[in-house]
């Protein structure tokens, strides 16, 4: 364990899963990534229902949940639908090889998916009725997918990336975005990295997530500009489609 002043706070929001979001629409649930942590972050929020998967990249502690899904897929009894790009699947087929073996129909202990790959580096897609658009950056020479859900957006895991992503952004009421800490790093956006991209795709409220243990929520938030925020495990943001 770790005895920084962080790791050992009594404020709640100091104490953070590895990073997801579950999206709410029209009576569905849909995650955005199921990383190593992703059954007690179900359990902390008395998630039953799962409609579907959205994979941002194929890192660890973005995917390393993805066999816990077969409690879903058991209460269901259908594949569940997961979206990711074709390099994202590859990936996972590697390292999750058994979850990909087709005709394993019978065997409940394991999560059956339904695979939609997006065929481009970005474009409209819908999911489960609802019309989103996703995009991709590199991070580290490893595809990263990027979403906007209507006037919500959805970053994670940035540094380096294209022009166009300011254009698939803007005007985003609400934008989530990942932002390690205040030091520079190689792979990652740092706090003021991430203000000025918010700053630059014209986002109302920016929410900092993917922190890293030395940014605690109270001394961060009383230093960042009155529009951007941390964010902590329970945020809730209302998003609109249309």
């Amino acid at each position: 364990g770790c005895d920084c002043p962080v790791c050992i706070s009594n404020d709640p929001k100091d104490k953070r899963f590895r990073s997801a979001a579950l999206l709410e629409f029209g009576g569905k649930n849909v995650l955005i990534d199921v990383g190593p942590d992703i059954r007690s972050q179900a359990l902390s929020i008395g998630l039953k229902q799962l409609d579907g998967v959205l994979f941002t990249h194929a890192h660890q502690d973005h995917v390393g949940g993805i066999d816990d899904l077969r409690a879903f897929f058991i209460r269901r009894k259908e594949p569940l639908p997961v979206y990711l790009s074709y390099e994202t699947l590859e990936d996972l087929k590697e390292r999750f090889g058994y979850i990909f073996i087709p005709d394993r129909k019978a065997l409940t202990l394991i999560p059956r998916l339904e695979v939609i790959t997006f065929d481009a580096d970005c474009g409209t897609f819908e999911i489960l009725g609802m019309k989103a658009r996703y995009f991709t950056y590199s991070q580290v020479g490893m595809k990263v997918q990027g979403f906007r859900f209507g006037d919500l957006g959805y970053v994670s895991d940035i540094k380096e990336h294209p022009e166009s992503l300011y254009t698939e952004l803007n005007g985003v009421h609400n934008l989530v975005v990942s932002a390690l800490r205040f030091d520079e790093n190689p792979i990652h956006f740092t706090v003021e990295e991430a203000i000025a991209f918010g700053r630059k795709v014209g986002a109302r409220e920016v929410y900092l997530t993917h922190t890293a243990h030395e940014l605690g929520y109270a001394e961060t938030e009383a230093k960042l500009p009155e529009n951007v925020h941390m964010a902590y495990d329970g945020l809730t943001l209302e998003f609109s489609d249309e």
